[in-house]
């Protein structure tokens, strides 16, 4: 039960290798739980780590269970790590020391059997240096450190990828597309090439997705020279109609669930809301 540390890019991977090596060891049957240090605002994070008792605070009318009793006997991922605050820091080393922490309120001390995985985006020897992160806790975490590349530097793990996502999306990749997809250089990583093939195959005009079908951000687009038969919208469709089409086929997709049919297309609901009354359709 090792305690395992992803370090990488955004976008590089890190949420799949650690459900990956949870799915490899011998908790696969147990919970994985996964919490967003960036996301948990710093008042609520000893809480929604530890739990806290009814009457805690303003507000705790019954009492809950945090995120490390959810996991026990299971792997508690913590993406973002270098986002914890000073002062929880402190109650997550005892954790990782002592396997034991109190429910916010409660003065019981809880056991727990949990293998941790942490995920950085940012230098946590740098962190150190400059005093925002104990270096008790580093050490602690740093027992199997793992450096993930950026996509760029491993394009050989892209046709893997573009198959995976692929499947998930139940689409089919043409070789044209796939070498488009392999000549990009990926800034956002994994996050990116995962939304590039789910949009592709929504989009795709036969029943695969060819090169054509690829819509990667128009800042590589225009960093690119264009080629004598580059077709910026399907030939005879306006602006509107290519869009519209856009929307219609989402909504097909998503067999007429707006909310789905917004994500896929990236918008948000009320903008989807929006563009369909635009449309004339309810």
């Amino acid at each position: 039960r090792a305690t395992v540390l992803l370090a990488g890019e955004s976008g590089v991977g890190k949420d799949m290798i650690a459900r990956a090596i949870h799915q490899h060891s011998p908790r696969r049957d147990r919970p994985f739980v996964k919490i967003n240090c960036t996301a948990i605002p710093e008042n609520l994070m000893e809480s929604e780590l530890f739990g806290y008792e009814k009457g805690a605070f303003t507000g705790a009318n019954t009492s809950k269970p945090g995120k490390f009793e959810q996991a026990d006997t299971g792997t508690v991922f913590l993406d973002e790590i270098g986002d914890v605050p000073a002062s929880v820091q402190v109650k997550l080393l005892r954790v990782l020391q002592d396997r034991e922490f109190e429910r916010l309120g409660s003065n019981k001390t809880m056991h727990t059997d949990v293998r941790v995985v942490a995920a950085t985006n940012v230098d946590l020897r740098a962190a150190l240096e400059q005093g925002t992160f104990r270096e008790d806790l580093y050490y602690r975490l740093n027992v199997v450190p793992i450096n993930i590349p950026p996509l760029r530097e491993r394009k050989e793990d892209i046709p893997y990828l573009v198959q995976h996502f692929a499947k998930k999306f139940n689409g089919e990749i043409s070789e044209g597309a796939m070498e488009r997809l392999m000549s990009y250089h990926w800034p956002g990583n994994v996050r990116e090439l995962e939304n590039v093939v789910e949009r592709s195959v929504l989009l795709a005009q036969g029943p695969r997705v060819e090169a054509d079908d690829i819509k990667i951000d128009t800042a590589y687009a225009r960093s690119r020279p264009a080629a004598a038969n580059d077709h910026f919208l399907p030939e005879g469709m306006t602006l509107d109609e290519y869009e519209q089409s856009i929307i219609r086929e989402a909504l097909k997709r998503a067999n007429g669930n707006k909310s789905q049919a917004a994500r896929l297309l990236g918008l948000t609901r009320n903008a989807l809301r929006y563009r369909l009354d635009q449309m004339g359709v309810e």
